[in-house]
This record gives C-alpha cells, sequence and structure tokens, in this order.
C-alpha cells in the first residue's frame, strides 16, 4: 500500500471535474509525461482508488419523473436490505447511508403517484416513517481534499497508510491498516462464503 501524493490528489481532482480529460491534458497540469499519467491512473484503478468513469447527466433537460428527495427511518433490520434494493433502483440517483440507519435517496419518480411508486422500490412496511420533498435544482460535485484524504480500513474504519496492506478477496481489492485486520477480514470471509455454499448444497 502506498501514500497518495499531490500529484495523485491532483489527477483525481482533474477526473473529478472532467473523466474525459485526456492524458496530455492532465500531463500539462501535474507536469509528468503522458504515458507516467496513464501509469497512475492505472494504479489508481487496480488500488480501487477509481472504480469507474461515468457520465453527469443533466436530468432536468431529459424526461421521466419528478426530481425528489426521499428519507426513510428504517428499521434497523432492514437497512442493508433496503439499501441493496435502492442501489439496484434505475430512479435512484444518489443513495445515502447515516450512521442511525437513515436512508436518504435522489431519484426521479412519477409526481402524480409517488407513494405507489416508492412503495413498488422499497417494502413501506420496513419503514418507520419517510418524507418525500420536491428538488428544485441538484447538483453533484465530487472533490478530493488533499488535507483529508485517506482510504479506509476495510475491516476496522481506521485510515491506512503507507504501512497499510491491500488483498484481492472474492474478486474485489480491500485496503486494511495492518495485516491483523486482513486476517480478521479474510476470516470473515471465507467463514460467510463457507456457509454459502452449505445452503446450497
Amino acid at each position: 500500500m502506498r501514500d497518495l501524493d499531490e500529484t495523485d490528489l491532483r489527477i483525481l481532482e482533474l477526473l473529478a471535474e472532467d473523466a474525459r480529460r485526456s492524458f496530455s491534458d492532465i500531463s500539462d497540469d501535474v507536469g509528468l509525461s503522458a504515458p507516467a499519467v496513464s501509469d497512475r491512473i492505472d494504479r489508481l484503478r487496480e488500488e480501487g482508488i477509481i472504480r469507474r468513469f461515468t457520465v453527469d447527466l443533466d436530468q432536468s433537460t431529459l424526461a421521466g419523473g419528478t426530481p425528489v428527495l426521499v428519507r426513510l427511518s428504517v428499521r434497523p433490520e432492514f437497512v442493508d436490505e433496503v439499501r441493496d434494493i435502492l442501489r439496484g433502483a434505475d430512479q435512484v440517483e444518489h443513495l445515502f447511508v447515516s450512521v442511525d440507519g437513515t436512508v436518504t435517496f435522489h431519484a426521479r419518480l412519477d409526481g402524480d403517484a409517488t407513494r405507489v411508486e416508492l412503495n413498488e422500490l422499497v417494502d413501506l412496511s420496513r419503514v418507520r416513517d419517510y418524507e418525500v420533498s420536491l428538488v428544485e435544482s441538484a447538483e453533484w460535485t465530487p472533490t478530493v481534499n488533499g488535507t483529508g484524504f485517506a482510504l479506509e480500513c476495510a475491516e476496522c474504519g481506521n485510515t491506512v497508510t503507507s504501512e497499510g496492506e491491500s488483498a484481492r478477496i472474492g474478486g474485489t481489492l480491500y485496503h486494511f491498516c495492518c495485516s491483523s485486520c486482513l486476517d480478521r477480514f479474510e476470516s470473515r470471509y471465507d467463514r460467510l462464503e463457507a456457509g454459502a455454499n452449505s445452503n446450497d448444497d
């Protein structure tokens, strides 16, 4: 595991502004050659820091539903289930889960049948209370803050430093602050996988 330097952070800032920015454009800004920029971006992808390049659509220019912000007070035992359902829903654009289990999402729903469509998205019996607000405008501006930007340990949530470790487990790259966290995570993963396989038999 390596620390991210100022050049890595600047590359991330430039890509957050425009994911289609060319390597030569980035190289002019950061003072590296285009191949060196390409190598750094490849490493950032391998380390799971860059997950994908995407398109930022201005939904207000497209037809299809009323923009709403929905706040769900989800029963604790159903938070993961509701999050996973909403993550896969086409109507949902941004999804947030707070530590108290509140699930908030921005979506485009049928303005005349919002409650019906919401109930089709999420079983409202899993929810204690909910609030729907019409959205006048929405902006999504991803930023890279150099002073507070750090990888988080997949096991304990602590900051991963250059002393940390990375491992590909189940096809996904995870980062850990120490070998103990890596061992605990792998052990739990192996137990869960063994349990899932025994249920399939």
